[in-house]
């Protein structure tokens, strides 16, 4: 379809809008600068982003008493966009502080946006907790998309399987079917209720001492979790839609929480969708665990691994090494990527 042209006045109008914008944040970085220079703010300390809003964050520090105590806090205007889990250095106000600088980042969280642009959604990041349920429906590929992911992000993912308490004699089969590949090339799988609270426990000490995420689609139940782990937090749950059969969304920001016993807990918004747009065929493929002891070990050093004369990978498939299920899953990505 061909691009619809702007009328001069349209033009005129976003050019109008672009500038404005560019001016309230100029104003708004001025202001941040003078504060600065007048020596409003204490001292520079060290602190933790709890959560985002725009051009603002929630930034944590200790009280005198050792109590945790956050204040809103805009940035300095020469600091990229921060997320929950990033530590900064930032001066404290009377009512909002300035973040001066960010620490480096040891692992990030991110996804594309609509242009393919990798987006940080958390930051510093010990494991990856991809809950699934028996409803919505657990899908292969979705999972494996969301494996993918993280194994190019460098952050350990581990599987749990929340609604326990839907699993009954019609789909047990099925989600023991749907699990086992996973559990057999080392994924942790945990499984838990918030209805019966089975598996809490074991996932409150797994989670201890870390810094963790919950990514998956919606509906799986990650507030319900994030509510039963840490009834504080409060987060609003979301029913399932009879006519899409699909959760509703209802986390709109990245928000840390502190575990009792020590260690963080990031609630992200929900992901329906864990494209993989920016990610090359020899990423995609890294992303597949099991792929890599054959990985460069095939006839030719352009394979593609998948209808290639003297592939290492298919000849594994076929010998039963590495299941179907997962090589199908490696195709599927391919085609939804359309790589040449």
């Amino acid at each position: 379809m061909a691009k619809r042209r702007l009328t001069r006045r349209q033009n005129w109008r976003v050019s109008k809008i672009q500038q404005e914008r560019t001016q309230r944040a100029e104003k708004k970085a001025g202001q941040v600068e003078q504060r600065l220079a007048q020596g409003e703010l204490g001292p520079e300390q060290e602190g933790l982003v709890v959560a985002h809003y725009g051009g603002q964050v929630d930034v944590e520090a200790l009280g005198i008493d050792g109590e945790r105590v956050s204040q809103r806090a805009h940035l300095r205007a020469n600091l990229d966009k921060l997320v929950a889990g990033d530590r900064v250095a930032w001066r404290a106000g009377e009512s909002t502080g300035v973040v001066v600088a960010r620490f480096d980042r040891r692992s990030e969280l991110c996804r594309p946006d609509s242009n393919g642009q990798l987006k940080p959604m958390a930051a510093n990041i010990d494991y990856i907790i991809l809950v699934i349920a028996p409803l919505p429906t657990p899908h292969p590929f979705l999972i494996d998309r969301y494996l993918v992911a993280a194994e190019n992000q460098h952050i350990p993912p581990i599987l749990l399987l929340n609604k326990q308490d839907l699993v009954d004699d019609s789909n047990r089969d099925a989600i023991d079917d749907l699990l086992r590949p996973y559990s057999a090339i080392g994924y942790p799988v945990v499984t838990t209720s918030c209805q019966t609270e089975e598996g809490l426990e074991p996932l409150e000490r797994l989670l201890a001492g870390h810094t963790s995420v919950f990514v998956g689609q919606s509906g799986v139940g990650k507030s319900s979790l994030v509510n039963a782990l840490l009834p504080e937090a409060g987060l609003r749950v979301g029913e399932m839609s009879e006519a899409t059969g699909k959760g509703r969304h209802t986390t709109t920001t990245a928000r840390l929480f502190h575990f009792p016993a020590g260690g963080q807990l990031i609630d992200s918004p929900g992901i329906r969708d864990f494209n993989l747009w920016h990610l090359d065929r020899d990423s995609i493929a890294y992303g597949f665990r099991e792929f890599r002891p054959y990985l460069g070990q095939c006839k030719f050093r352009d394979c593609k691994h998948l209808d290639d004369p003297g592939c290492a990978l298919t000849q594994a498939v076929a010998e039963g090494t590495i299941e179907q299920r997962r090589y199908d899953s490696y195709r599927h990505l391919l085609q939804a990527r359309d790589y040449p």
